[in-house]
């Protein structure tokens, strides 16, 4: 018999891997979890990486201005920090917030009913960059000469930090989708060993009317191929509408409000069906030949 697509139809396929039975069972079944665990590993992955886009982009331009002082100086302290501000190359524009806005900011930690007023609660200048951005030591030189009860904060203490955790979360999401892959080999290559094994008898007759090691080996990679691509099909499709199922948190959402695919990213999944039949081709291949080797 001459060797044959390993992918193509065989009636002969059936008499040498049994259609159904345990090996069947488990290799449709890991197939279709280790798709579903890919689909939101991937999710999680790409949420960590817009996560931390968002946050360089948003805390990355900006700054802000803590000023303290009596209360009788307050307000000239103020009005002498945004017109230096005004005057430094490289800010965009700085605005004082009002005691409503800096109320809504202590809230969290307060309460509603902070009396913002009777309290010695430092002003605050929100600071918006150019493309450009601004000299921060030059600028804390300038203040402190003419605003002493001012204090610069570029937010790089707490950006570099959480920017850092997101991308290691991003890692951490792709390292995972890469051992969803190796269990899945792993899995497959037990299956195909241990069903290589139960027919050691039919192996043996099939060699003795003429069969060669590629025809045997061909029939065992179609059947475990199909049998992952159709699992992992499933699971995919089951991943992918209960990511879709996933609530939003809009432009107010964060990370666990916001776990599901954007734009062109929902076409990702797709790939995980044909990347789990190769594994698995590639996986039964290699147990057929070292198998049917010791059969030998």
């Amino acid at each position: 018999m001459s060797p044959r697509n390993p992918l193509r139809a065989d009636p002969g396929a059936d008499r040498v891997v049994p259609p159904s039975g345990f090996t069947a069972s488990l290799v449709l079944f890991t197939a279709a979890a280790m798709a579903f665990l890919a689909v939101f590993t991937l999710a999680l992955a790409l949420a960590a990486g817009r996560l931390a886009e968002e946050w360089d982009s948003a805390l990355a331009r900006s700054a802000t201005l803590r000023i303290s002082a009596p209360e009788g100086q307050m307000a000239d302290q103020t009005r002498t920090a945004l017109t230096l501000l005004q005057q430094t190359p490289g800010i965009a524009s700085a605005r004082a917030l009002d005691d409503d806005e800096q109320r809504a900011l202590l809230e969290p930690w307060f309460g509603p009913d902070l009396p913002v007023d009777d309290l010695p609660v430092p002003r605050l200048i929100a600071i918006e960059e150019t493309d450009d951005g601004f000299d921060p030591d030059g600028l804390r030189l300038r203040l402190q000469a003419e605003v002493p009860g001012a204090v610069l904060d570029t937010h790089d203490r707490w950006r570099r930090p959480l920017i850092e955790a997101a991308s290691r979360l991003r890692l951490l999401g792709w390292a995972a989708i890469s051992l969803i892959g190796a269990v899945t080999a792993a899995m497959v290559t037990l299956a195909a060993r241990a069903a290589l094994a139960a027919n050691a008898q039919v192996i043996a007759v099939l060699r003795l009317v003429g069969a060669t090691d590629a025809y045997i080996a061909g029939a065992f990679v179609r059947r475990f191929t199909l049998r992952t691509l159709t699992g992992a099909a499933v699971g995919t499709v089951l991943g992918v509408v209960a990511v879709a199922l996933m609530p939003s948190g809009g432009e107010a959402g964060g990370f666990l409000t916001d776990l599901r695919f954007a734009g062109w990213h929902w076409a990702l999944p797709v790939l995980f069906p044909p990347l789990a039949a190769l594994v698995a081709w590639a996986a039964t291949r290699s147990a057929a030949r070292r198998v049917l080797g010791g059969l030998s």
